[in-house]
């Protein structure tokens, strides 16, 4: 693969790595939010004894676990990009030092 090459697909992980930083670490305020909801909605939930609290729990824990979900996601898919950062300077730096 040439230099060039190499150089444009890693400046297009270094992008797509930096829009899924800034997407993890608004997801991870959303979730921190959604999970402090579902605690209360359990406390209220336990205290009250009533369906409708229940309900409420129910649905605020149902939400705080499809943010968990997202999280994970788009946790993987930086770790993944890394690797192929990783993977690409090696290339790159590996590619350079044959060339001395």
């Amino acid at each position: 693969m040439s230099r060039v090459l190499i150089e444009r697909k890693l400046f297009d992980v270094a992008q797509r790595l930096r829009r899924a930083r800034e997407e993890l670490a608004v997801i991870e305020e959303q979730l921190a939010a959604f999970t402090d909801a579902a605690d209360d909605a359990r406390i209220r939930s336990l205290v009250s004894e009533t369906p409708l609290a229940h309900r409420e729990y129910t649905e605020a824990q149902r939400h705080a676990d499809a943010m968990e979900r997202s999280y994970r996601a788009v946790a993987a898919d930086v770790a993944e990009l890394q690797a192929t950062q990783d993977e690409l300077l090696d290339k790159l730096v590996g590619g350079d030092s044959s060339r001395s």
